[in-house]
């Protein structure tokens, strides 16, 4: 909780220097200038493409991670559980153990009652609102929104996320809690697609447990199981099932059954391991006398990791290549082509040159494949080159003039390129339409 809860508060104020006006927060998703930022990554809204294989990759990982060791994330590292194991800590820390919270709800309201209820609920809101702060440091230069939301001068949108994200993280692990894995989250019922013989699950030793009953001072564990019926097991579980009934649907792998288990099993001597992660192979194996035995290569990850591998390397590979050029084209439609006077044929364009890097550029363009073709501006001065500020998108009204005749349309290539500080040129090649009278 402690590590996963650092990373989320304390990754906004990393700073990364990306050079002279442009933001200095690693992580950044600007919105307004339209861009996203992960520490030397930047991400333009037409490398969308990304986004897409990020979430993939998040897929295939939670599958390949999933099919080897159970629901780990639900249990370890999804935000509900860790804003939940917080709000319990908190109750814990001021109202007490679970008993103790049991009678204090059971109790008439009174001064201890209304203290307690009343600073247990002041810290939630109090973590709500930092968890709400730092979400939209995310979006924004964090220094900056911090001292605006200190001095009350935030801006609304600001602070009607800030109020919006207080209140869902103070009602979603305040309240809802169970409801929101068992109810809510989608994951929990397509997990057991995942899941083979091989999969590590929490587990109850039925072998051993069984036949369960309460443990009387003085009696011997003969002709009996080691399961004493305590019940503890189910309630520290936080989705409030018995995991000696099997894997259900709601277990989240989070442990704590595992751990209460084996804290009353070290108080009446025997050894550990009642409820433990365990496959189903190795509890079917036992019968036959076999050895445990733990198989993380099989069909189903070898899968997820091959898929994994793929789309990693295609991500890695387009941005080691990553274009820092870029040109669209748009044909004029009304009209398509205008005669001039001289009896040359006119179509119009619309040019939206990008330059992706962080310093003014000037690019070199010419026509392709269209003998004759001249590119002029709005004014009539034809163009050799445009000039692009750093990290931004202009857009050029152009117009084509060809003697053309006979040929009702040509494929017209415009061609940019770039030349850096060492002399290597870059080029890119748009493909249109010029269009003419028969």
């Amino acid at each position: 909780m402690i590590s996963v809860m650092s990373l989320y508060y304390l990754l906004p104020w990393v700073r990364w220097n990306r050079g002279e006006n442009f933001p200095n927060q690693a992580i950044l998703i600007d919105l307004p200038s339209r861009r996203a930022y992960f520490f030397n990554i930047e991400i333009w809204p037409q490398e969308v493409y990304y986004l897409a294989g990020i979430l993939i990759i998040s897929a295939f990982l939670l599958f390949f991670v999933t099919s080897l060791f159970g629901r780990v994330w639900c249990g370890y590292t999804c935000p509900q559980t860790i804003w939940t194991d917080l709000f319990v800590w908190v109750e814990r820390i001021v109202q007490g153990d679970r008993n103790a919270r049991m009678k204090l709800d059971k109790s008439s309201w009174g001064f201890k009652k209304i203290w307690k209820k009343l600073l247990t609920h002041s810290i939630w809101l109090i973590i709500g609102l930092l968890t709400g702060g730092a979400w939209v440091l995310y979006f924004n230069d964090a220094p900056t929104v911090f001292s605006e939301l200190l001095s009350f001068s935030a801006s609304p949108m600001v602070v009607g996320w800030v109020i919006g994200l207080t209140l869902s993280t103070y009602l979603m692990a305040g309240f809802a809690r169970d409801q929101v894995c068992s109810l809510m989250c989608p994951y929990a019922r397509f997990q057991s697609g995942m899941f083979d013989k091989d999969t590590l699950i929490v587990s109850y030793d039925t072998e051993r447990g069984e036949k369960r009953g309460k443990l009387n001072k003085g009696e011997s564990f003969e002709n009996r199981g080691h399961c004493i019926n305590c019940t503890q097991c189910v309630n520290v579980c936080p989705q409030g099932i018995d995991i000696r009934d099997g894997l259900q649907m709601e277990c989240i792998a989070c442990g704590l059954c595992i751990d209460a288990c084996n804290n009353v099993m070290e108080k009446i001597d025997l050894p550990k391991g009642l409820i433990r992660y365990d496959t189903e192979r190795n509890f079917e194996g036992r019968k036959e006398g076999k050895k445990d035995k733990i198989k993380l290569i099989r069909p189903r990850s070898v899968y997820y990791a091959i898929i994994l591998t793929i789309v990693f390397s295609l991500m890695v590979y387009k941005l080691l290549h990553r274009d820092m050029i870029g040109l669209n084209i748009l044909h004029d439609r009304n009209p398509l082509f205008v005669a001039l006077s001289d009896g040359n044929i006119r179509n119009g364009y619309d040019l939206k040159l990008m330059n992706k890097s962080h310093s003014d550029v000037i690019y070199s363009i010419k026509l392709l494949n269209l003998e004759g073709a001249k590119l002029k501006s709005r004014a009539g001065q034809e163009i050799s080159e445009i000039e692009v500020k750093a990290d931004s998108v202009r857009d050029y009204k152009v117009f084509v003039t060809a003697p053309v005749q006979d040929i009702k349309k040509v494929d017209l290539i415009f061609e940019i390129s770039l030349t850096d500080e060492n002399d290597v040129i870059t080029k890119k090649e748009v493909k249109n339409l010029f269009i003419s009278k028969k």
